[in-house]
């Protein structure tokens, strides 16, 4: 069984900057894509990025491109998502998730990563 341990997230003033982690175990073979969902109240569910640890490449939605950065640490088998100027409409829980496979469509389909870590809130206030 894959568990995802996530640290990170809080609030912060548009513009500014937070960085997520999350450290994974389990077999390899179910996590050789991991990335990010977020969901705000309200609105369905959204993949903002993802990576394919293997080959370290990471891929990004376009509602975060340029802003958001994905990398992971295998030693430490953990990925990091980088936000930089934040703006209210990232403001969601956020949730670590991971897959056996990447899929183009995640940002659609966030259920491509059915491995999920608790969440942690992100807030950004005008």
């Amino acid at each position: 069984q894959v568990e995802l341990a996530m640290s990170g997230g809080g609030s912060v003033q548009a513009g500014g900057s937070l960085t997520l982690s999350c450290a994974a175990s389990g077999p390899m073979r179910r996590r050789n894509c991991m990335g990010w969902v977020r969901k705000a109240p309200g609105k369905e569910g959204e993949g903002v990025a993802w990576i394919n640890t293997a080959m370290n490449k990471p891929f990004y939605a376009d509602s975060v491109k340029g802003r958001f950065t994905v990398s992971q640490d295998n030693a430490n088998n953990t990925i990091y998502l980088q936000m930089s100027n934040l703006i209210p409409e990232d403001t969601a829980m956020y949730y670590c998730a991971a897959g056996s496979t990447c899929y183009s469509d995640f940002p659609h389909r966030p259920d491509r990563l059915p491995y999920r870590g608790q969440g942690t809130q992100v807030t950004v206030s005008s």
